[in-house]
């Protein structure tokens, strides 16, 4: 991911049990994804959540994308 995108992401585990959220908010980029998977526009979550800029939209894909890019799956053999 860009650094200036990851530079949007914060773990912190002060701030919402550690789970990635955008930098100076408590807006979980779980939230981002699921509204957005729910059939949200990104004009409806700038409305609902006046904080997030439409970059901060993009580093939280950006993030989950990076994220399962580097997942290990362990397969159970039978």
């Amino acid at each position: 991911m860009p650094d200036n995108l990851m530079d949007r992401i914060e773990i912190n585990p002060d701030v919402m049990v550690g789970k990635p959220v955008i930098r100076g908010t408590r807006v979980p980029v779980e939230l981002i994804l699921r509204k957005l998977g729910e059939g949200a526009k990104q004009s409806d979550l700038l409305d609902a959540y006046p904080r997030l800029t439409p970059a901060d939209i993009q580093a939280a894909l950006a993030y989950a994308a990076n994220t399962l890019a580097h997942e290990t799956i362990l397969l159970q053999t039978v």
